[in-house]
């Protein structure tokens, strides 16, 4: 047994089932089909941030089969709205069902497509927004989410370390991983570096970001921003 999988179980070893039948019955779902859900340890941070938070209206980049949806409806108030997006049609069906069968669907608005565009279309301010679509698309999705995103409100992204690949050099993964490794990590400079937000990258299940968008920004103050322009 390695360090981290000994620490990892004792966290654990504190961990109090707060699932209501709902989410069980979607784990469970997740689990059978192999559909990747949040991790617990990252279903924990989430529900804390979501209890100091507390937003009025979130929005979500990843639906798959309407975990996480339900997770926030769950671990947060119940006038809050949240709006999330999927793109691959078998999951949407799964995601509607599972939504309303959690008494959810006067709460969560699914939109359907691609999110790249449905992002372009959205307007308004959201106070929180959760990450967990492609891995390799964050990149071309932070200047709406940051546009989207309200003044002092929380960004989480999920699954940053992609399994530890995010550590090594390209030429230590696979060849088809290339890509998704140098947006990740371009990505993860970006949030680091912009002068809108303060970010934390924490080992967390998979790896997350928080980051908070500061109130009257560099971005708002001078017009300029630093996303993306990696030295």
């Amino acid at each position: 047994m390695t360090d981290r999988q000994r620490v990892l179980d004792f966290i654990r070893s504190f961990g109090t089932d707060r699932a209501s039948d709902a989410l069980r019955t979607i784990e469970k779902e997740a689990l059978d089909t192999q559909v990747p859900i949040i991790r617990k340890e990252t279903q924990e941070l989430l529900r804390i941030l979501l209890k100091m938070k507390k937003p009025e209206k979130i929005l979500e980049v990843g639906t798959a089969i309407g975990f996480s949806s339900v997770f926030m409806g769950e671990n947060s108030a119940d006038d809050t709205k949240i709006t999330t997006i999927e793109n691959y049609p078998p999951r949407i069906e799964r995601a509607k069902e599972n939504i309303a069968m959690a008494g959810m669907d006067h709460r969560i608005l699914l939109l359907e497509g691609d999110a790249a565009q449905w992002l372009k279309k959205l307007e308004g301010e959201y106070d929180f927004i959760f990450m967990d679509a492609a891995k390799g698309q964050y990149i071309h999705f932070l200047p709406d989410v940051l546009r989207l995103l309200s003044p002092e409100g929380v960004l989480v992204s999920d699954n940053v370390m992609q399994d530890g690949d995010i550590f090594e050099s390209r030429y230590g993964i696979r060849r088809r991983n290339h890509t998704i490794h140098s947006r990740m990590r371009e990505y993860l400079f970006a949030l680091t570096h912009e002068d809108q937000l303060d970010t934390v990258i924490l080992e967390t299940g998979d790896g997350v970001t928080i980051s908070v968008k500061k109130e009257g920004g560099n971005h708002e103050k001078n017009g300029t921003s630093n996303t993306g322009q990696q030295s």
